[in-house]
C-alpha cells in the first residue's frame, strides 16, 4: 500500500489490492480482490470497484466467468455511488461523476469524462479525451474513438430484434463513433450504426443509417442537413 492512503469509515478492502501514492478513499467504499489503483486517485463515498458481473436465472446471457480485477490509473476521480466492475480499465486522469456505472471488459481512455448517471455496458471501448454527459447510455459492444462528445440523454442500442427470436444472439452489434464524432441531446442511435470522423448528430434525432465524415444530420430518421463548419472540425480545435 502506497503512502499516504487516507480512508473514511466502513471501508472494505479485499485481498491483494494494490494502491499507489496519495490515494483518498471516502466512507462506505468497497474495493474487491486484486484491484489495482494508481497514484493520486480520489474515490468518493459509497463507491464499489471490482464487482463481479451477475445474471438473472432466466437471462439470455451466457454463463458468466470470473473476470480479472479492475485497474484504475493515476489521477482518476470516481464519484459518489459509482460502480466500476471487474475487468474495467480506466486510464490516467479519467473523471467519473456520481452514480455512473462502468461494466466489465470496458476500457476508458486518458482524460475522459464520464458524467453523472452515465451507464457504459460490457465490452465497450471509449477513447481519450471524450466527454459523456449526464444520463447517456452506451450499449454493449460499442466503440467510441478519441475526442468523442456524447450529450445528455443519448441512447445507443444493439438489438434490432427487441429481445425476440434466437436470431438476435448472433447479430448483437453496438454503435461506433469515430474520432471527433458528436451526438446531441436525447438522440437515439440504432444498432450497428457508424458515425464517421467529425460526424455530428443534432439533438432529438434518430440515427437509422451511418453518418458520413464531417456531415451534420438531423431529424427522425436523421438526414444530412449540411457539412460540419470548418471551424468546428477536430483538427481546428
Amino acid at each position: 500500500m502506497g503512502q499516504p492512503v487516507e480512508m473514511g469509515k466502513n471501508v472494505v478492502i479485499g485481498n491483494h489490492v494494490e494502491f499507489g501514492e496519495n490515494v483518498i478513499i471516502g466512507h462506505n467504499v468497497i474495493i474487491y480482490d486484486g484491484t489495482k489503483i494508481g497514484n493520486n486517485v480520489v474515490i468518493h463515498d459509497n463507491v464499489v470497484i471490482g464487482k463481479q458481473p451477475m445474471r438473472a436465472k432466466n437471462s439470455a446471457l451466457k454463463e458468466l466467468k470470473v473476470e480479472p480485477p479492475a485497474v484504475i490509473g493515476d489521477e482518476c476521480t470516481i464519484g459518489t455511488n459509482s460502480i466500476v466492475y471487474a475487468n474495467a480499465k480506466l486510464a490516467n486522469g479519467v473523471f467519473v461523476a456520481d452514480l455512473a456505472t462502468i461494466r466489465e471488459r470496458v476500457t476508458i481512455g486518458k482524460r475522459t469524462i464520464i458524467g453523472r448517471g452515465v451507464a457504459i455496458e460490457n465490452d465497450c471501448t471509449v477513447g481519450d479525451y471524450c466527454k459523456l454527459e449526464t444520463n447517456a447510455y452506451i450499449t454493449a459492444y460499442s466503440e467510441l474513438g478519441d475526442y468523442v462528445f456524447i450529450a445528455p440523454g443519448v441512447v445507443t442500442t444493439n438489438d434490432n430484434y427487441m429481445a425476440r427470436s434466437k436470431e438476435r444472439f448472433e447479430k448483437f452489434k453496438g454503435v461506433v463513433v469515430k474520432n471527433g464524432g458528436r451526438i446531441g441531446a436525447n438522440v437515439t442511435v440504432l444498432p450497428g450504426k457508424v458515425i464517421e470522423e467529425d460526424g455530428a448528430v443534432g439533438a432529438g434525432s434518430v440515427v437509422t443509417k451511418d453518418v458520413e465524415a464531417r456531415a451534420l444530420v438531423v431529424g427522425n430518421p436523421a438526414k444530412k442537413l449540411r457539412d460540419v463548419p470548418e471551424e468546428q472540425l477536430l483538427k481546428n480545435q
